[in-house]
């Protein structure tokens, strides 16, 4: 289910993007993601979400996915057609809110342009900016990337109990 490497164009944000802003709390009421989607980065950008295009990636600075502990940001982004998030850093919640829903991120200090087609192997930890080189990121432990890789937590508890019943 997850892709690897994820080659994507850039939507480039600065240090502590905070979850308001990733889906602002007006929208919290509901349940469909088309609406998260649809509001997706509305608080610093109100038309990313008409720009956005499925596989693109976002790179921004340090403490990324800040501030309350909102599970519907990393939906918002996955919706909105986000395959990937790299950041300096991540707020630990969001990381974790982010694994459980199988959005796809990693930790990387690299150089780039928005609207640059970077490619993230989350594999090898490692994230390519053409012209500019690879630059080294945090490695997920095996362990998320299978989580990743079955598409976020509860179907990755689906698919070990089913292999369990076996």
């Amino acid at each position: 289910m997850m892709e690897n490497p994820i080659i994507g164009r850039v939507w480039k944000f600065g240090d502590d993007i905070d979850t308001d802003v990733i889906i602002p709390g007006k929208y919290l009421r509901t349940k469909d993601m088309q609406i998260f989607a649809a509001h997706a980065m509305e608080g610093i950008d109100p038309e990313f979400a008409k720009k956005v295009k499925p596989g693109d990636i976002i790179v921004a600075g340090k403490n990324f996915g800040c501030g309350s502990s909102r599970e519907q940001a990393p939906l918002a982004l996955k919706h909105a057609g986000i395959a990937c998030v790299v950041a300096k850093s991540f707020a630990r919640i969001f990381f974790r809110n982010a694994i459980n829903v199988g959005l796809p991120l990693i930790e990387a200090d690299i150089e780039c342009q928005e609207g640059d087609e970077i490619k993230v192997d989350l594999l090898k930890g490692e994230v390519t900016v053409p012209g500019k080189g690879t630059f080294k990121g945090n490695k997920l432990p095996g362990f998320l990337l299978q989580i990743l890789a079955d598409g976020g937590l509860v179907a990755h508890r689906k698919k070990v109990q089913s292999e369990q019943k076996e």
